[in-house]
């Protein structure tokens, strides 16, 4: 199987945030997502934000992404980075349904 970026982020789209319980993907939060073809395997970079700077629970969050990308056939190792540029902004990162889900219009 061919490790693509929509096939990654298929596989991070079930994680969650925990306050809004709307998907990371849906919300914007995966800045980007890096697939390389090591000596050893498949390898994917992924960049991450978070709604805030003051998240509580990033740690779970990053480990969710790290474990659902992980999962997926083909890919070997996974590293996930927390950025904060750009800043996230809902109304430029988020998707339709998600802004809806927020009451944001």
């Amino acid at each position: 199987m061919t490790v693509t970026k929509e096939t990654v982020l298929a596989a991070i789209h079930p994680v969650e945030d925990p306050e809004l319980e709307i998907s990371l993907v849906e919300l914007g939060l995966i800045y980007d997502v890096r697939i390389e073809d090591l000596d050893n395997g498949i390898h994917v970079e992924i960049d991450l934000t978070l709604t805030s700077p003051g998240c509580p629970v990033a740690p779970e969050i990053m480990a969710a992404v790290h474990r659902a990308t992980l999962s997926t056939d083909g890919i070997d190792s996974v590293h996930v980075n927390l950025v904060w540029t750009p800043r996230w902004d809902p109304k430029k990162h988020a998707s339709e349904d998600a802004l809806m889900d927020m009451g944001i219009f």
